[in-house]
């Protein structure tokens, strides 16, 4: 895959945050660094997920927000063309059991058609969540490969984990 044209398409969101049973605020979303450290590994484009109006920085309201916005997430800049690309990374904490709602908005007019789909979850406790069914449904076409779920609180310090994975 390192060697193959790729995007990373991810939704991140930094401020107050769950960790593990307690709340934390953060200055950098979780999904973010995964972000990062798959495009130092594999030289991908990334697409930053951005909603049109932000979320609140209180995590409470926040996840209310997320599920208010589930079929109707406007999004700041929206990705038009991915067929430059073999491999798409589709990244996103759950939120509900699935990916954020902004990242429906951004793939869900996309061409998929032959790509190779690999996904990255943060989460604390839902893992993958229904992710992968929801992007089989979205995805027409695409070979969606083994995906892998990393734990938000630890995801500052899975380099070596993402290393294996890509």
């Amino acid at each position: 895959m390192k060697d193959k044209k790729s995007l990373i398409i991810y939704f991140s969101r930094a401020d107050e945050n769950y960790f593990g049973g307690e709340m934390r605020y953060i200055n950098k979303g979780n999904t973010e660094y995964i972000a990062e450290y798959v495009r130092d590994l594999t030289n991908a484009d990334m697409f930053k997920v951005e909603p049109l109006v932000p979320y609140s920085k209180e995590y409470e309201i926040c996840i209310k927000e997320a599920k208010d916005r589930v079929g109707n997430a406007p999004i700041k800049n929206n990705l038009s063309d991915i067929s430059n690309y073999e491999v798409i990374y589709i990244m996103s904490p759950i939120y509900w059991g699935t990916y954020a709602p902004e990242v429906e908005t951004a793939i869900k007019d996309l061409d998929f058609t032959g790509k190779t789909v690999r996904v990255v979850t943060t989460h604390e406790g839902s893992g993958l969540g229904n992710i992968i069914n929801d992007l089989k449904r979205i995805c027409v076409g695409a070979n969606i490969l083994d995906s892998i779920a990393i734990v938000g609180s630890q995801a500052k310090d899975s380099k070596s984990k993402i290393e294996s994975w890509v």
